[in-house]
């Protein structure tokens, strides 16, 4: 019986759990058969078979022939470990999927979610940004870290190379709702003055694997790179890339803004973060906008100020204009504001 018991554990788990089941199947359908005016019905015998192999038996059902009682003291000796052991294997398989979660080797199934590339404090303000924009979306992480950086509910990680089209797929590239690629902070941190041509080429190839699966797939996947260097944006023009991110020059601007206008830090602060009250929205265009003027006045007596279409931030020069078929609004206000817009 220890040999048997021995061999059975050894066995792969896709055989030995449908085993278990089919023993318990069994075992009831034995019961059932010795003992028919004790145990009535298949179903209770199921009950019996498994309340007596977890050792909870309740004495509600109870053999009463010699061979119902032989029979009994045979599934203890066979019954009882293979539970056991099909319970340590449940725990175990809970363990290990747990354990690669954490360390990055499962992958996503969901869909409509972001992606985010490259791990580093910003990134980690921009998952706050996002969980508190949108209380369902899920956020997936791609780095290539031990471990998971950040344990949230809706937060999930995956471990490779962002270049590589597996690891886009294990993230699940095809059904996201948008990816974010941050410049990459390995590179910025191994040199005292980082090199900006590698810190941006590791970026142009992440986005050169996801235009390669997005021409493959005949889908569109809205994409937001962090560029270190403005003038890099050029070499982007062959890659998918729908919008970039200049941080060093954004940066110098605001900062250089502030010397001559103070307080300009507070007012992108508050643009850039919904923390605040205030902040940027897209708005869909309505038939009875016909000019920007239209939708000017009629947003503003909502409590919405009408600042750009697409980039175009000169609306107040032209209110006189008709709208586009295909414009991109833009609104400051607050999320009481829009949420009656939308």
């Amino acid at each position: 019986m220890r040999k048997i018991l021995y061999h059975l554990i050894k066995v792969r788990d896709k055989i030995f759990i449908p085993f278990v089941f089919l023993y318990i199947l069994m075992a009831a359908l034995g019961i059932y058969i010795i003992e028919p005016t004790t145990f009535k019905t298949y179903t209770t015998s199921i009950y019996w078979v498994l309340t007596t192999l977890a050792t909870v038996g309740f004495g509600d059902f109870a053999p009463v022939t010699h061979a119902g009682k032989v029979y009994t003291i045979f599934l203890y000796i066979t019954g009882i470990g293979l539970v056991s052991v099909l319970i340590g294997k449940i725990f175990n398989s809970v363990f290990l999927i747990d354990k690669m979660k954490v360390g990055g080797n499962m992958k996503y199934t969901g869909k409509d979610h972001i992606i985010l590339i490259g791990w580093s404090a910003k990134s980690k303000l921009a998952i706050e940004e996002i969980l508190k924009t949108d209380k369902k979306i899920d956020i997936v992480i791609i780095d290539n870290l031990e471990k998971a950086p950040l344990i949230e509910k809706r937060l999930y990680y995956v471990r490779g190379d962002a270049t590589h089209e597996e690891t886009l797929f294990n993230a699940n590239l095809p059904t996201a709702k948008g990816v974010i690629i941050f410049a990459d902070q390995i590179t910025q941190d191994n040199y005292a003055t980082p090199d900006q041509v590698l810190v941006d080429g590791k970026t142009l190839l992440i986005a050169t694997a996801i235009t390669s699966i997005e021409e493959k797939l005949h889908k569109s996947i809205h994409v937001t790179a962090e560029v270190i260097n403005q003038k890099h944006i050029r070499l982007f023009e062959h890659v998918n890339v729908d919008e970039f991110i200049p941080t060093q020059e954004m940066i110098s601007h605001a900062e250089v803004r502030s010397l001559f206008s103070h307080g300009v830090t507070h007012m992108y602060s508050e643009l850039m973060s919904i923390q605040y009250g205030e902040a940027m929205y897209e708005i869909p265009t309505r038939p009875e906008w016909k000019t920007y003027r239209n939708a000017f006045e009629d947003l503003l007596n909502k409590g919405a100020t009408l600042v750009a279409d697409r980039g175009d931030l000169h609306i107040n020069q032209k209110l006189d204009s008709n709208i586009p078929e295909d414009a991109q609004l833009f609104v400051i206000c607050d999320k009481e504001t829009i949420s009656l817009l939308q």
